[in-house]
């Protein structure tokens, strides 16, 4: 059972139904939107509103435009490409609050569809100022958040307006990542393993402490497990080490061993004495990374090692690359990874924008069981267990 309401419960009968989406997509510097995937997961939720005769009004953001207009940020292109998805036409609002928002908002019909201008056109929304949120709330009789990719941030849009409008609840995009997150770490098939890549531990600390309350295991990999090999006092080279971090990953190996958690690291690793796409490199055991060299991928043993770990998991968790994999030469751990995990029945829930990416290249995408449209809301979640736009949710219900 949900602690909040989702779109579901609520009578949309010629109401004013005001969706937050998150329809932050990538456009090329034509304005030519070049991936939709956002826009399509939005559909269900809004295709109920609409098969339920509510007068839907979309809104989201698009890019940082800094409080301020920007015509390369509009999201005049989101409603062109949605009129198609829709098979309807999608009337585009070239403002977000204001006499002449409402005028339009007044003029739509049940079942028709508006989408409102980038929200962070104005300073207030990332502001999550009070007077802007009562501005968008005067324009709905149910709030629905849908957009999970921004579920972290507190602004007017997903946190500020809750508390002005009448009814609020969530879409079916949020009750899908919700109920993903919940399957994996609430209830998960074991042995539960979490395989966490990127840069620098100091991004990812909280999310690992959290993460080894609950899981079997976890592989440590990308430029973060120097780190962990400076502490363990083995040679680094040039290899991206954080010194005032060195401690603290001394900390999540104890804690992993009092826990019973099986702590992975890479065994091998890919150094060259440069980070460029043409650099000379070589496979070095983790113990033995020569000096003026640095690692920027795993090697061919820690990919074994880490398809073994994989395939005899029931639960995965996945977030950050193995390597440099946006060089082709330091691409191989991570895209073998993706790959790995394609191959398992497991359950099997990926998030970042770089972990999506990996996917991608990799061409797995259909055979990962989950992946997540949120970023920081991703970590956030795996963290912490909630968000801000959930919480404030949360807190309407128990109020009323």
């Amino acid at each position: 059972m949900l602690p909040y309401k989702t779109i579901e419960d609520f009578d949309l009968e010629g109401k004013r139904v005001f969706i937050r989406v998150d329809y932050n997509v990538p456009m090329d510097e034509d304005g030519n939107i070049t991936d939709d995937v956002r826009i399509r997961r939005s559909l269900p939720t809004v295709n109920y509103a609409l098969d339920h005769n509510g007068r839907v009004i979309l809104a989201s953001h698009l890019g940082r435009p800094k409080g301020e207009p920007d015509p390369k940020l509009s999201l005049r292109p989101v409603a062109i490409r949605l009129s198609r998805l829709l098979e309807k036409e999608v009337h585009f609002i070239p403002e977000c609050i204001g006499p002449e928002v409402e005028k339009e908002v007044e003029r739509l019909r049940p079942g028709e569809v508006a989408l409102l201008e980038n929200l962070r056109f104005h300073k207030g929304e990332t502001k999550n100022d009070p007077e802007f949120a009562k501005a968008l709330a005067s324009l709905t009789d149910v709030y629905i958040n849908d957009a999970f990719g921004t579920a972290h941030r507190r602004h007017a849009s997903t946190y500020g307006i809750v508390p002005f409008v009448a009814e609020a609840g969530i879409g079916f995009l949020m009750k899908k990542e919700i109920g993903y997150f919940n399957k994996a770490l609430v209830s998960p098939g074991r042995p539960l393993l979490a395989i966490i890549g990127g840069a620098k531990i100091s991004t990812k600390i909280g999310i690992m402490e959290s993460l080894l309350q609950k899981v079997d295991k976890m592989i440590v990999s990308g430029a973060m497990a120097f780190t962990f090999y400076r502490y363990l006092g083995w040679p680094t080279g040039k290899s991206l080490v954080e010194g005032d971090m060195v401690d603290m990953a001394g900390k999540i190996i104890e804690s992993a061993w009092k826990g019973g958690v099986k702590l992975y690291f890479p065994v091998d690793t890919v150094v060259a004495k440069e980070m460029a796409p043409r650099a000379e490199s070589q496979v070095t055991p983790c113990q033995e990374i020569p000096s003026g060299w640095m690692g920027l991928d795993i090697g061919p043993a820690s990919i074994i090692l880490f398809e073994e770990v994989i395939a005899g998991s029931e639960t995965i968790i996945w977030n950050g690359p193995m390597g440099v994999f946006e060089m082709e030469k330091f691409k191989k751990g991570t895209l073998s990874v993706a790959r790995a995990i394609a191959r398992t029945p497991a359950l099997s829930i990926a998030g970042g924008g770089d972990t999506d990416v990996a996917i991608n290249e990799a061409g797995v995408t259909d055979q990962i069981t989950y992946i997540s449209t949120g970023g920081g809301a991703f970590l956030e979640f795996l963290e912490k267990g909630t968000l801000p736009a959930l919480e404030v949710l949360n807190e309407k219900e128990v109020a009323q």
